[in-house]
């Protein structure tokens, strides 16, 4: 199955790939440079809707991962080998089938919503459902979980940034060669 990137301007959406850059929980970059962010074509499919919803809002959609190299997945199980917040690599997770994103909402200006903790806080913070974070944050989180719902994805209880396609374990890992551009070197 190939994958489908889901880049500017195809998409109209902002992509900041957290794993291109030294601000993740490694603390150093493991996706290329100029990585480009891939989606199975039904995870596709609910992207766009979820982008076409988030719109009359005056809102986008911040990417922060999507497909992940099984190599990347070791990297970060290297780094936090906790399974409440990291899928184990041997198994392969949602993000090593395409099914998988992080992200955000942005305002108009291009600002991050208030989630209440930042992406990829590995503490209990990050759940779903949480009322000890700031009201705003609360429903942003809220609002989120709304539109990527809507749009057909499930959540993960223990990040407010992930979503993936029901049934995820039901879609075969993703070889990094099968890209036409590769994520990691």
């Amino acid at each position: 199955m190939s994958l489908i990137d889901i880049s500017p301007p195809a998409f109209d959406l902002d992509v900041a790939l957290a794993y291109a850059t030294p601000d993740n929980i490694t603390g150093k970059p493991f996706y290329r440079a100029d990585a480009r962010p891939y989606l199975h074509p039904k995870a596709v499919e609910c992207l766009a809707v979820a982008i076409a919803l988030a719109r009359p809002f005056g809102l986008r959609l911040k990417i922060f991962d999507a497909y992940r190299p099984v190599e990347g997945q070791w990297a970060l199980w290297r780094a936090s080998p906790d399974p409440e917040f990291v899928a184990d690599p041997s198994k392969g997770g949602p993000h090593n089938r395409g099914v998988a994103l992080d992200l955000t909402l942005i305002d108009a200006n291009g600002r991050e919503l208030d989630m209440g903790t930042a992406f990829d806080a590995l503490t209990p913070l990050s759940h779903h459902g949480r009322t000890d974070v700031p009201l705003e944050a609360q429903r942003n989180r809220l609002l989120l979980l709304g539109l990527m719902t809507a749009a057909g994805f499930e959540f993960y209880t223990n990040e407010w940034w992930h979503y993936q396609l029901f049934n995820a374990r039901t879609y075969p890992v993703v070889a990094q060669s099968d890209l036409p551009s590769p994520v990691m070197d």
